[in-house]
């Protein structure tokens, strides 16, 4: 009797294994539509998180390159332009941080993080007055809850208001700060 039931499972396996594989399994394109707004990532993990990780590790080359699988990922997001910008200015090309940073600030006009950002490259190029001009908008914008954006201000205004100020005596040196949210932004040196 027991041989009987394993004769009898064996035969029933054998018959499902000869059905046609469409009967058993659902085609690929049925399903419910993907949400729009939930990015699916390859191995799970989403490349601005990383970006920003790779910046805290001081590697800015790598997560350069992590930002930019972020904007094919995200699109070029007020977030995706400011972090883009953000690791030319740590690689030294002023000129494109510049411009993704402009970019970011026209895409984004209340993201903090990006007119603070534009403003330290500003000041690295000693265009101090308008760095004081996009300060006191990250400040006012930021409600002034942010130290390191009040200590920008005062570092911008104190360079401008001091003509005599040499090269010789600026601490051309920013340091990133980790903000809220995964977000981060760069304080100038004094």
């Amino acid at each position: 009797m027991r041989w009987g039931k394993i004769f009898l499972t064996i035969l029933t396996l054998t018959g499902l294994a000869a059905c046609e594989p469409s009967a058993r399994l659902d085609p690929l394109n049925v399903g419910p539509e993907p949400n729009e707004d939930v990015t699916v990532l390859r191995d799970g993990v989403d490349p601005m998180i990383v970006g920003h990780r790779l910046m805290r590790a001081g590697e800015y080359q790598l997560a350069l390159r992590s930002y930019l699988h972020a904007a094919g990922t995200h699109g070029m997001t007020t977030e995706t332009l400011t972090a883009l910008g953000t690791a030319n200015l740590r690689l030294g090309r002023l000129g494109q941080a510049e411009d993704l940073l402009r970019r970011a600030t026209e895409e984004g006009p209340e993201f903090v993080p990006a007119w603070n950002n534009l403003g330290v490259v500003l000041m690295e190029q000693g265009e101090w007055g308008e760095a004081r001009q996009v300060f006191r908008r990250a400040f006012a914008l930021d409600s002034g809850e942010t130290d390191s954006i009040r200590e920008n201000l005062r570092l911008a205004i104190a360079r401008m208001e001091n003509s005599g100020y040499s090269q010789d005596q600026t601490n051309n040196s920013f340091d990133l700060e980790r903000r809220g949210g995964g977000r981060y932004v760069l304080l100038y040196g004094s």
